[in-house]
């Protein structure tokens, strides 16, 4: 019988002399002990005073900071030394101020057009200082910031006309707030066992989008085990660029043909590639026909709701969503990142990500009180106060300003369209629908190079050089400038200049030869 050492052995003494602490200690804890707070608090005060006035002296001058590459000597300057000997905290801010802060990503600056990326406010700023201060952990318990995120939750469902037992959760931005809708859509088709039991033995479930579709969507139909191969591409409309209903309800009734089980429809508001919109009305119905879930990606494209018309009109049909993502770090210019998972069934939502822990159970009283706790409600456990930047930009300035300011980018990627059909040299590839305007280099004018090459030596061309700063994309098969207008703080002039100055520097390129654009870029 093999010998058994039972742990009560292992506290036996025969000694009368008490048992040493695990750690052994020689001197008093509160005579060595380090301090992280400052010993000098008005030192602080004055090294934080500078730091803010840097922060909005650069906000205040933005037009003269374009995007600028991240050079060597930052990068030298900024390495973490293999020591880590401390240099104390006015050389770090000293440090933040001269080698990462004139280092953005460039979304800041007003003719920013690459891609949709949101500018921040001086308001996310300073909600930014404060949430930091109060250091919240916002995965539950009984505390102010838990219920500021509820107040833009609440928000949120009303605004998109979604129910009262509707729930919502801040999450860090569309891609995670896809997956969580999508894992609450699989629940409701596969049963509460998917959580213990996975796919492997369930039936194949097929879901819908438009050719196109974000890849977020991608990834979380691959996260969630489904497998990307069941994600139905759904062909677009060549009037709208939006989802084909038609073709939608031809593709959903040849799957349930061939044995597949249809579970859920992605509905897109506002596409990355030319800000087209599906038409969710018409979705929304073949949903309720076929009884399959509504999800709509609306990452920055559902902020047209509190747009004027017929911008607005674009999103009709959003408030039947079973499901909404999208962020506020785009259109909504709050700091990165926050984006919003709304859920019609709040019940559902919560039985998809609640498990049961001692430690994290609600209680009725005290700080663990203040249930249901976000933490049932998502992802992550441990979450920061993203709220506070998105109610002090409601508050500050308030939803018909934010509401103007995404009608006026619209009314300026028109004028961006109407500006490149009259250019001698430009042509638009896609109808400007909303915010995004895509478009090329008119290839009868370089009728020996490569279009791509050509449109490739313009996006870097600007980029290398202060701005206009555009990207590439590709739409239908055709190589495309891509301008995105996001920001609150461009103008009409900054648009019009844009267009001047890509037209100009096509004028600059040679006619033809291989290697014609390249060397023009050099």
């Amino acid at each position: 019988m093999p010998s058994q050492c039972p742990l009560s052995v292992l506290h036996r003494s025969t000694s009368t002399v008490p048992p040493k602490a695990i750690v052994s200690r020689t001197h008093d804890p509160a005579e060595t002990q380090p301090s992280l707070d400052p010993e000098d608090w008005q030192a602080c005060r004055d090294v934080a005073h500078k730091l803010l006035d840097s922060c909005l002296e650069h906000l205040q001058n933005i037009r003269d900071r374009p995007w600028r590459e991240f050079p060597e000597g930052a990068m030298r300057a900024t390495a973490l030394e293999e020591s880590g000997q401390a240099i104390g905290l006015e050389a770090t801010a000293d440090k933040m101020v001269r080698e990462i802060l004139p280092y953005g990503s460039g979304n800041t600056h007003p003719a920013f057009f690459g891609w949709v990326q949101g500018t921040g406010t001086v308001a996310g700023l300073l909600a930014e200082m404060v949430a930091a201060t109060m250091n919240s952990n916002c995965g539950g318990r009984n505390h102010g910031a838990v219920y500021i995120e509820r107040e833009v939750i609440a928000w949120c469902r009303d605004r998109f006309g979604l129910p009262a037992g509707a729930s919502g959760v801040l999450v860090t931005g569309t891609s995670q707030a896809t997956l969580i809708g999508l894992a609450v859509a699989r629940q409701r088709a596969l049963g509460a066992t998917v959580r213990r039991t996975g796919v492997r033995d369930a039936p194949q479930l097929t879901a819908y989008a438009v050719e196109g579709v974000h890849q977020a969507t991608i990834k979380a139909i691959e996260l969630l085990g489904l497998g990307s191969d069941n994600l139905r591409l759904v062909p677009r409309s060549p009037r709208t660029f939006g989802m084909c209903p038609r073709q939608l309800v031809e593709r959903i009734r040849s799957d349930r043909q061939s044995g597949g089980v249809p579970f859920c429809v992605i509905g897109t508001s506002g596409s990355v590639d030319t800000g087209s919109h599906d038409p969710l009305n018409a979705i929304a119905d073949i949903c309720a026909e076929q009884q399959l879930w509504l999800h709509v990606d609306g990452a920055f494209g559902a902020w047209l709701r509190i747009a004027d018309p017929p911008y607005r009109d674009l999103v009709a049909g959003i408030d039947r969503a079973d499901s909404l993502a999208f962020d506020f770090h785009k259109w909504m210019s709050v700091q990165y990142d926050c984006g919003i998972a709304l859920l019609r069934d709040g019940e559902l939502h919560r039985a998809t990500f609640s498990s049961e822990s001692p430690y994290l159970r609600p209680r009725d009283t005290g700080l663990g009180a203040g249930g249901p706790w976000f933490c049932d409600y998502g992802i992550d456990l441990s979450r920061g106060f993203r709220a506070l930047k998105v109610w002090a930009t409601l508050q500050a300035y308030g939803e018909a300003v934010l509401g103007e300011t995404v009608s006026r980018n619209c009314h300026l990627a028109a004028l961006m369209g109407d500006q490149i059909e009259r250019s001698a040299w430009l042509r638009l590839v896609s109808p400007v629908i909303s915010n995004v305007c895509c478009f090329t280099a008119d290839p009868s004018r370089f009728s020996s190079l490569d279009p791509m090459a050509v449109n490739e030596a313009i996006a870097i061309h600007f980029q290398q050089r202060g701005g206009p700063i555009l990207s590439i994309t590709r739409v239908d098969g055709r190589h495309a400038l891509r301008a995105a207008v996001v920001n609150h703080r461009t103008t009409r002039e900054d648009v019009i200049a844009a267009i001047a100055a890509v037209e100009a520097y096509c004028e600059s390129l040679p006619r033809s030869g291989p290697n014609g654009p390249a060397a023009a870029a050099d």
